[in-house]
């Protein structure tokens, strides 16, 4: 299965349907809309809105319906909304959807940086990331990784989605900021102590509680130089992985040292979410990668360790 005619087809048919979603999302925010559910013990994985629902039926939608050739890729959604039955059961393309990153933050209203993620992977690595911030900007941001360049920009409503996206200034690797701030999540209740370590180490550790915005563009604009993950999932971290490969950099495993894939997935029972192995830091700077995996080379891999 050709890679090319897939992104073509996600090109097409996400821009104006990202945007409808992330208007919907803006105005269920100003309700409660918050749901159980989810009883992974961690609060930033078990946070579930209406909205998440809802983008992701509406996303899920439009690629069952947008191009013949999305229903012939695997698709994993971090919800179980929408669907899912119409896409392949095996494959060498997956799509994998986020439909609310950052969804404690979007029900908390503690920041503005949740947003709609989606890649486009085979087993190896990513081949095509969008991603739609509905409330940074004045009327949203995009981010799109794609043909070797990431693209970040403001969206503007009185033109076509797609025309938007066509014309977004690409991120120069050579201007970007090589920033020290590092994005940490996954330790369950030793974030804030890895973080600390990761703050010795040199660099400037960040838990999502201290987080001012979503990794997606503060990583791009160089802000942010990376992030610490304890078992990613495959809806949102892939997006940083795809940006980190763009820009010279990588993700790697601390324990081996080798790049990251997807392989060796594992399904978290507690929180109902594919996740890849161990410890993975990412960076667009080798030298950050080396700091990173020197350090967290020995902490436990396993994400729910006892004793």
């Amino acid at each position: 299965m050709e890679i090319h005619p897939v992104i073509e087809a996600l090109r097409r048919v996400l821009p104006p349907v990202f945007r409808w979603a992330g208007g919907v999302a803006r105005q269920l925010r100003g309700f409660n809309v918050a749901l159980a559910g989810k009883t992974s013990g961690s609060a930033s994985t078990d946070a579930l809105t209406l909205a998440d629902l809802t983008v992701q039926e509406l996303v899920v939608s439009a690629l069952r319906d947008g191009d013949p050739i999305l229903r012939q890729c695997r698709l994993e959604a971090e919800e179980q909304t929408g669907d899912l039955g119409r896409f392949a059961s095996f494959g060498p393309l997956t799509l994998a959807l986020d439909p609310i990153d950052g969804t404690r933050a979007y029900r908390d209203k503690y920041n503005d940086g949740y947003a709609i993620a989606l890649t486009l992977r085979d087993v190896e690595t990513v081949h095509y990331s969008l991603v739609y911030l509905p409330e940074i900007g004045r009327e949203g941001t995009w981010v799109e990784v794609a043909d070797g360049r990431i693209a970040l920009g403001e969206d503007d409503c009185s033109r076509p989605a797609d025309a938007v996206l066509a014309e977004l200034p690409s991120i120069d690797p050579a201007t970007r900021p090589d920033s020290k701030k590092i994005y940490l999540i996954g330790f369950q209740e030793a974030d804030a102590e890895r973080a600390l370590a990761v703050m010795r180490s040199g660099l400037e550790g960040y838990t999502a509680d201290d987080m001012p915005g979503s990794i997606f563009n503060l990583f791009a604009t160089g802000e942010f130089g990376g992030s610490l993950i304890h078992t990613p999932n495959v809806y949102d971290f892939p997006v940083t992985l795809h940006m980190a490969r763009v820009l010279g950099g990588d993700a790697l495993r601390v324990d081996t040292g080798r790049p990251a894939d997807f392989h060796d997935l594992w399904l978290d029972d507690r929180a109902d979410m594919l996740r890849m192995p161990g410890i993975i830091a990412c960076s667009h700077s080798r030298r950050t990668l080396e700091v990173l995996c020197r350090l967290a080379r020995d902490w436990n891999p396993v994400r729910y360790a006892t004793g």
